[in-house]
This record gives C-alpha cells, sequence and structure tokens, in this order.
C-alpha cells in the first residue's frame, strides 16, 4: 500500500489505486502556465464559459490571503506534465462568526475518474483539520467548495458521497440584447461622475459597507484592495457608473467588458457586475438607473448582451430588479458544505 506524504507535513491518504500519479508542492511562478493550461481545460470540460489567462492568474496568485502556497497547495503530476492541482484557505464569515475552510481543485479531464477527485480532496480536508488545529476560534467551522454547476456531475457526486450539502444557490444572468434599454433616472441629488484616481478608495470602501450584510461577507484585506487596483480585467474604470451625493458615494455598477472570454466565445458580452447601493440610498431606484446606464455604455462600446451574476437569495431583491431589466438566468451554481470535525 502507498500512501501520499503531503510535501509540508506528515499528514497522509491512503492511494494505493493512485500509483500513475506524483504530488508534489507549489514551486513558485514556473507553475503558473501549467496550473493555467490545467484550469482552462478542466472549466472547458465542464462547460464553464471563463476565460482565465496567465496575467489573471499571477495577479490573484501575488495576493492570496491565509495561503500559504508552501503548505496549503498540492499538485499532481503524470506522464511528465501537471494534471491536477488543489489548495486551501481559510476565512472568517462575519455575519455568523463562522470559520470558512474553502478548498478548490482543477483536474485534466482525461486524468479523471482515477480516484485523483478522491485523494485531492483527502489531502485538502486533511490539511484544513491541520491548520484549524493551530487556530483558537471556538465557533462553528466548516469546509465549503464553490462554484458548483448542475453540469458538474462527478464533482456534486464527489462531494456529496463526502458528507457536503449544498447551502446556497447563484445564477448567471443574461440580457441577450442590449437594444430597448429602459429609460431609468437617477433619483434627485444624485449624479455620475467619470471616475478618478484619488476617488478609488472610496468607492473600494463604499462597495465594502454595502456588500457587508450581504450572504458569506468576509472583512476584505488592504491585500484584497491592492489585487481590486491591479485585476486585469474587472478593473475598467472607464466603463463602471459611479453614483455621488456630494461627496459621497451612494451607489455603483463596475461593469466590464472581458474581451478574451468574448473572443474565447465569439460574443460581444459586457457584465453589468459589482452592483452595489450603500444603504442610505436605497429603495430609490438607485441600482436600476446605474444598470440603464451601465447597459447604455456597454452598447456604445459595441457590445450586443450583458451579464451578471447574483445570489438567489439576496436580502435586497436584487433578483427582482434585473429580472425587471430583461435579465434571464442561463446557470445555476451552488455553494456546498459540511461541518469541519
Amino acid at each position: 500500500m502507498s500512501a501520499l506524504t503531503a510535501p509540508h507535513d506528515t499528514l497522509t491518504l491512503d492511494i494505493s489505486t493512485l500509483a500513475t500519479f506524483t504530488f508534489r508542492p507549489f514551486q513558485g511562478q514556473a507553475d503558473f502556465p501549467r496550473l493555467l493550461n490545467v484550469i482552462q481545460k478542466s472549466k472547458a470540460a465542464d462547460q464553464f464559459e471563463d476565460a482565465d489567462t496567465l496575467e489573471s492568474l499571477t495577479n490573484f496568485y501575488s495576493h492570496l490571503t491565509n495561503c500559504d502556497l508552501n503548505r496549503d497547495f498540492i499538485i499532481a503530476e503524470a506522464a511528465g506534465q501537471v494534471v491536477a492541482y488543489g489548495r486551501v484557505w481559510w476565512f472568517d464569515e462575519d455575519a455568523t462568526a463562522d470559520r470558512i475552510y474553502g478548498h478548490v481543485a482543477f483536474a485534466l479531464p482525461e486524468w479523471r475518474g482515477q480516484g485523483l477527485g478522491r485523494a485531492l480532496l483527502s489531502w485538502l480536508e486533511d490539511r484544513a483539520r491541520a491548520v484549524a488545529a493551530t487556530h483558537t476560534h471556538t465557533g462553528p467551522r466548516f469546509f465549503q467548495a464553490w462554484g458548483v454547476s448542475d453540469k458538474e456531475i462527478a464533482r456534486r457526486k464527489l462531494l456529496e458521497r463526502a458528507g457536503y450539502a449544498p447551502i446556497r444557490y447563484f445564477y448567471t444572468m443574461v440580457r441577450p440584447t442590449l437594444d430597448d434599454i429602459p429609460d431609468a433616472p437617477l433619483p434627485p441629488g444624485l449624479e455620475v461622475r467619470p471616475v478618478q484616481t484619488e476617488h478609488l478608495r472610496a468607492i473600494w470602501d463604499a462597495s465594502v459597507e454595502a456588500f457587508r450584510d450581504h450572504w458569506g461577507f468576509s472583512e476584505p484585506t488592504e491585500d484584497d484592495y491592492q489585487s481590486w487596483l491591479t485585476d486585469p480585467v474587472e478593473f475598467q474604470p472607464e466603463v463602471w457608473k459611479i453614483a455621488w451625493d456630494g461627496e459621497q458615494v451612494a451607489g455603483m455598477v463596475r461593469g466590464y467588458i472581458h474581451h478574451e472570454q468574448n473572443k474565447q466565445f465569439n460574443r460581444l458580452r459586457g457584465w453589468t457586475e459589482n452592483i452595489a447601493v450603500c444603504r442610505p440610498w436605497r429603495k430609490r431606484g438607485l441600482a436600476r438607473a446605474l444598470m440603464a446606464e451601465n447597459l447604455r455604455e456597454l452598447k456604445a462600446r459595441g457590445m450586443t448582451e450583458a451579464a451578471l451574476g447574483v445570489d438567489t437569495e439576496n436580502p435586497t431583491g436584487a433578483l427582482r430588479v434585473y429580472e425587471s431589466l430583461s435579465f434571464r438566468a442561463v446557470e445555476q451554481r451552488a455553494v456546498y458544505r459540511k461541518p469541519l470535525t
């Protein structure tokens, strides 16, 4: 019987059926192109319409929080190539005081069905338990897996057999045309201004405050802010619509155009995303007005459709607003959890 020993610990995992694979830790930036290949081919096989790039992956991994790439990362190799990887991180959910130990894994489709997914999940859970053992947190603790699509039948079965259950659902919604954008004026006293560099911290802070009462909120870090400033896809201030009430940010739609994704899927889609209204200005039609402005901006930039993501149980009634603007759900994903014991 063989065993996988974690590259940084004495954690062991029975992998007697996995003689084909070798496992190792993350080895720095040279791994990024190999990981990108796994991500891209894995998502394509699972029909995820994402378009990750080396630039976006590098930016993301340069600003991780509560994840030690030397210890919380596992890479699987076979036939001289990286065929899968996974990582663990943790955060506190502010509204519940729950501590969440998140994990994610990707595998090339041609190497699936050989026990690799089970091995990675077992390693990731063991690593999370080892991290949790160093913490003094006394409240509830959970393992968590994100973005599980109905199309990922094998992944869903793997998680459910391991004791996970879906606890929250999210839609991707699409407006298939940018014709007939409704007239939705801003509430009196508010105005949209072009974004200046000196506005960025205020916009960030207003977004954090607006999302504080949303499900799963966790207080962001300075690394999160720096990652946002250098995000190669979503940081497009020229597309954003920020509403001001004097010197205060009242609300925003930080839309963007994912050019690489459009090229890959042969479409002209803009994203009406990062929709936030601060509490004093809610229930006044501000979100609808800013979304309409964003849709017009996307159309002016040559887009022919728009998309967004939404929590189906959003506490501010966002789903109804989006449906009123002719967005329709095209994909559902779930968050899966199980207690960490």
